[in-house]
């Protein structure tokens, strides 16, 4: 394969983009909050993601440092590991996948607090670059992202536990343009998550059911910055509520429905459109503006995604996305999952539908997922994930 570095460092963004094109043709109105390392808003596992992407009040799971770390203090098990595959955009390319290892350990008893962690490495494949008139010479690259963290959640009340994570990033895009001098370099950056989570087991009738809902706020940390600081790029913070019931419905078989919110917590980048240009005083107004923006510090950022959007309320309403799910589960040794997932056509137009399956023994467990996108020309569609998981427990 051969692609301009060009390619390279805007490929994970397509996923947002392509889908929604032909609106952004139409009206004008597409405006995606801008973030950099996109990819750390990807699903690693296939549970949450044969869900439409839910899992932030889901029973706990090897998977649920993505999703909510603080469901970790109310794991069943007593420990666990799970790795995680997706090739991604295999419709376009067949060399760029993410990949996911994540685990939990509750110390001595198990009973009020975990300590867990993930790895995740996102892999841009081999990238063939040239020079500017196709003739400078020719370097081949493999770009990746990379992510690293460290949680722990505790148990605060028999229903109640929070969790922390701490995170480094790395996304190495670089490059060197010899025959135009151009260049970029790794970015790197830290971040903290903060997470909730509360669960209770309410009787209806005669069959005691299971309520849960749940918080995560992840990413809040430095910016990243691929030109030595000239130019900066928020991380991906989002904040994501959810909630889930599931009831009995017979003996052995169970289902779960879930629902979450998710927003991105990142100012909105100014646009040039949004000003009058035409004038001096305009065109004062958006570099002004666009200042404003690219010194603006993450915390500040977070509360002001909540008011910045061009369109006002109606358009701040646009960039929360939703998720809706569904697990049944027999015997807690076989699963069948579906979910759809919305985001608004001028926010990305992610929306699609999602399946999965998945078979547990005592030690070894098995999912996998497939998504289905409602636009025909969304690079989205037909992504497979697949996941294994150890039951630290069952291999005793």
């Amino acid at each position: 394969m051969k692609y301009r570095i060009l390619t390279a460092m805007t490929c994970m963004l397509l996923a947002s983009a392509a889908a929604s094109a032909q609106n952004d043709i139409k009206d004008n109105e597409f405006n995606p909050v801008n973030t950099g390392v996109t990819t750390l808003s990807i699903a690693p596992d296939a549970r949450g993601s044969s869900m439409g992407n839910l899992g932030v009040a889901t029973d706990p799971d090897m998977n649920s440092q993505f999703w909510n770390p603080s469901k970790y203090a109310f794991g069943y098990s007593n420990g666990g590991l799970s790795l995680s595959y997706t090739p991604w955009l295999r419709k376009i390319v067949n060399d760029i996948f993410l990949a996911n290892l994540a685990g939990y350990w509750k110390p001595g008893s198990g009973d009020n607090q975990a300590f867990s962690a993930s790895l995740r490495y996102f892999s841009l494949g081999e990238v063939t670059t040239s020079g500017y008139d196709g003739e400078g010479n020719a370097q081949t690259i493999n770009p990746y992202e990379f992510a690293i963290d460290l949680g722990y959640s505790r148990k605060l009340s028999e229903k109640f536990s929070m969790g922390v994570v701490l995170r480094y990033i790395l996304s190495d895009l670089s490059y060197n343009d010899t025959q135009t001098g151009e260049s970029n370099t790794a970015a790197s950056a830290f971040s903290v998550d903060l997470s909730g989570y509360y669960t209770t087991y309410p009787m209806i009738g005669r069959n005691e059911c299971q309520f849960s809902w749940g918080f995560d706020i992840s990413n809040i940390g430095t910016k990243v910055s691929y030109d030595h600081g000239a130019s900066n790029a928020f991380l991906p913070t989002n904040l994501r509520l959810g909630a889930n019931f599931m009831f009995p419905l017979a003996d052995y078989n169970t289902l779960a429905f879930g629902l979450d919110l998710n927003k991105l917590l990142v100012p909105t980048k100014p646009r040039q459109k949004d000003f009058d240009t035409s004038t001096a005083e305009g065109q004062q107004e958006y570099e002004d503006a666009l200042d404003r923006w690219e010194s603006m510090s993450p915390i500040t950022g977070i509360f002001k995604s909540f008011t910045d959007a061009p369109g006002g309320m109606k358009e701040e309403l646009q960039e929360i996305g939703v998720s809706f799910g569904a697990e049944y589960a027999y015997n807690q040794q076989f699963f069948v999952r579906a979910g759809y997932n919305y985001e608004h056509a001028n926010k990305g137009g992610r929306s699609y539908f999602a399946f999965g399956a998945g078979f547990s023994l005592n030690v070894v467990q098995l999912d996998a997922s497939y998504m289905l996108a409602t636009a025909q020309s969304s690079p989205l569609d037909q992504t497979l994930r697949f996941t294994l998981t150890f039951d630290m427990d069952g291999l005793r």
